[in-house]
């Protein structure tokens, strides 16, 4: 049954950081248009293309099985003149001119702010939360997150064997902008030796080169050090390893290919979910809001609100991590 609809025509485009899972939020929101009889056109290139008209009409036949593909097909920019209140009207101006009575924006805070200056100028705008950094503080899921997880872990999955055939020391940079939510995951998935985020504070001999002679002591002969990008100059961190323990250290900095690949099941459903909820609040004239994730329940924010929200550290998780890679039975309850 097709859903009514206040609005004829809506537009959709992905902003900063590509994630796994944005080309089926684009798929979601263009099959629930089409129930809603409403006219849906893509904006390629962001905020700089909506600036400069790049549309493009998107139906049923376009977006076809792109729910399995990476990245997005209506790419990403960012634009210094949308930066400006100016631009920000201009972008404004351009949705009126064009019969835009609605836009989904896909992206992270980031995009969310753009999002803001837009409904500030009069623009309907739903938000959707991507970013393989998990880091947004309105939403404890965001689309990307599982993908770029198991993407990195298989990469450390394959590390640690050849680490362990040498004897080794691996340090590894995972992405995470200025969280840890990754490292962390990726960690604990991969059974490292330790795991360094921006969110917790070091003692470098006490906290890493301790707990790595720790481990040797306890026969381990190969370590993985899996580190957040925010914690700085990754090869210093493998130069000050090697130098205090003699243990042969590489560096591996996994860089974008934890953004690009075929998203997960989890990615394409969130992504499937959010993409009509934010057509769903469109069609009833709604705006200013942004699509999240409570637990497994989606609900939506003011974009307002949402943006002032901030998103605290699993330090429960991590506490859990470093307990059971030492066994230190002093941490645990059971």
């Amino acid at each position: 049954m097709a859903l009514e609809s206040s609005v004829n025509r809506i537009g959709v485009l992905t902003s900063g950081g590509d994630a796994p899972g944005m080309n089926a939020a684009i798929r979601g929101v263009v099959r629930t248009a089409q129930c809603c009889g409403i006219d849906c056109v893509g904006i390629r290139h962001g905020y700089a293309g909506l600036i400069r008209g790049e549309f493009i009409p998107l139906n049923e036949k376009v977006v076809k099985g792109i729910t399995a593909r990476g990245g997005t097909m209506l790419y990403s920019a960012r634009s210094q003149e949308f930066m400006l209140d100016e631009g920000k009207k201009r972008a404004a101006e351009v949705c009126r001119f064009s019969g835009i009575e609605g836009l989904v924006i896909i992206g992270g805070d980031g995009t969310f702010k753009g999002g803001s200056g837009l409904a500030a100028h009069g623009v309907n705008v739903v938000g959707i939360p991507c970013t393989i950094d998990n880091d947004i503080g309105c939403t404890s899921y965001a689309i990307g997150f599982d993908t770029a997880s198991n993407t990195a872990a298989e990469a450390v999955d394959r590390l640690n064997d050849t680490m362990q055939s040498h004897e080794r020391c691996s340090v590894v940079e995972v992405m995470g902008r200025g969280a840890g939510h990754l490292a962390l995951k990726v960690g604990i998935a991969t059974g490292a030796t330790i795991v360094m985020v921006p969110e917790i504070e070091y003692d470098f001999d006490r906290d890493v080169i301790g707990r790595i002679r720790t481990a040797r002591l306890a026969g381990r002969t190969n370590f993985t050090v899996i580190v957040a990008e925010a914690m700085g100059p990754v090869r210093e961190i493998a130069g000050k390893i090697n130098e205090a323990t003699g243990i042969e250290t590489r560096v591996t900095e996994l860089g974008h290919i934890q953004r690009g690949g075929s998203p997960h099941v989890r990615d394409r459903v969130a992504a499937t979910i959010m993409g009509y909820k934010a057509v769903e609040l469109l069609a009833k004239g709604q705006g200013g809001r942004v699509i999240a994730m409570q637990g497994e329940e989606f609900v939506d924010y003011d974009i307002t609100e949402a943006l002032s929200m901030t998103k605290d550290f699993d330090y429960a998780t991590y506490k859990m991590f470093t307990a059971f890679t030492f066994l230190d039975k002093s941490t645990l309850c059971i």
